[in-house]
């Protein structure tokens, strides 16, 4: 453990704060509490509540299944369609109608379906929403991965990134750009995929960022050049460039040239852990890059992007971050997780960022609030 990783000693608040969480663990952990809470009329309705979001934590991955089956039978595009009936769900799923019934009562128990009336379904609140978010339904797709790998949890912490796992094998591509290259389908899958979930933090960035102050923009790890095209589409004036490993640039390069608009993207290929960075740009990104990394490689991304910007050059990092207040559960246990599965990178407060741009040389720092913090943050930093 790193010095400053290190437990510092408890102020008289904290110690304060201990004795509180302590005793209000003994008072709900108490059977003559939860037995009174039960039976009072105004406490019953917040244990009831607290019942519910303790159930969810157990039935959670029962959910997360439903989810997957209802997207992966073509349950959520058919009912996106209009009214199904129970032949009309088998039809749809390919399955019987017993097993039909049993999917789509499942999907109503989650709102992404409804039954309207005995027997017919629509899409839920939650399935309208889902339908036309391709990020998400990609994610849920790639999740199939994660699944696997933390089919034993414990297993996959007691490893301690040792043993290769289904995501670190997808992602392998982002500690060896020889192996990615040699891999065009696996590249392509990964482009894919990354083009697919980026449309929303493309928004949120676009949305609470004024780009117009800058005039050559580079988004280090572009993938695709989703962020890039959208950000020439926002700001035309802008010269717009991406840095990426070669196999994934080509793939962007396919991708750009059905759009003549996009053509002027200019495409760099490297490593950005082996090659230098391109110059003449006075702006650059890392739109969800920089937590794919540890510590020590990201800090020296960090270093070598102040080093190749121009002095009152800017970087704008975005990406969902640990101590994001509402988010919590998004960044320490969803990605926490996942980037343990990877086998590269961890979920990092504002702060911890804050300071690694600082050790990188970056003086003026600033935190620009999203609309939607579960899906990206940002901080901007200068140099």
């Amino acid at each position: 453990m790193k010095e400053s990783q290190l437990p510092k000693p408890l102020t008289k608040r904290q110690v304060w704060r201990l004795k509180r969480v302590a005793w209000r663990n003994r008072v709900f952990a108490s059977h003559k509490f939860q037995n009174w809470a039960a039976r009072t009329p105004i406490v019953r309705l917040i244990a009831r509540k607290r019942a519910q979001r303790l159930f969810d934590l157990v039935a959670g991955f029962t959910y997360t299944q439903t989810l997957l089956a209802t997207v992966e039978s073509g349950l959520l595009d058919s009912l996106g369609q209009g009214v199904l009936t129970v032949d009309g769900v088998a039809s749809a799923t390919g399955l019987s109608r017993d097993a039909a019934v049993r999917l789509v009562q499942a999907a109503t128990g989650i709102r992404i379906a409804e039954e309207v009336a005995p027997g017919h379904w629509m899409l839920g609140e939650e399935g309208a929403a889902l339908l036309s978010n391709v990020g998400v339904r990609a994610m849920i797709e790639h999740h199939r991965l994660l699944y696997r790998d933390l089919a034993d949890p414990l297993a996959l912490l007691r490893d301690d990134r040792q043993s290769p796992t289904a995501l670190s094998e997808f992602w392998r591509y982002a500690a060896n750009a020889d192996a990615a290259s040699e891999s065009a389908p696996d590249v392509a899958h990964y482009s894919q995929l990354m083009a697919a979930s980026q449309t929303m933090v493309c928004e949120q960035v676009l949305a609470s960022y004024d780009f117009s102050g800058s005039r050559q923009v580079l988004d280090i790890g572009g993938g695709m050049a989703v962020f890039a095209s959208a950000l020439a589409h926002a700001h035309p004036q802008l010269e717009v460039g991406i840095f990426d490993l070669p196999g994934v640039v080509e793939n962007a390069a396919e991708r750009l040239a059905q759009d003549a608009k996009q053509s002027a993207i200019a495409l760099h290929g490297g490593d950005f852990f082996r090659d230098s960075l391109p110059d003449g740009y006075d702006t650059m990104s890392l739109v969800r890059i920089l937590h794919d990394h540890d510590d020590e490689p990201a800090q020296t991304l960090l270093e070598a992007i102040r080093a190749a910007l121009p002095p009152k050059g800017t970087l704008v990092i975005a990406e969902p971050f640990a101590d994001t207040s509402g988010a919590e559960a998004m960044g320490a246990t969803y990605f926490g997780l996942y980037l343990w599965a990877m086998r590269s990178g961890r979920p990092r407060s504002a702060q911890e960022i804050e300071t690694m741009l600082r050790i990188a040389g970056f003086r003026r720092i600033r935190r620009v609030a999203t609309s939607q913090p579960v899906i990206t943050s940002l901080i901007v930093a200068c140099a």
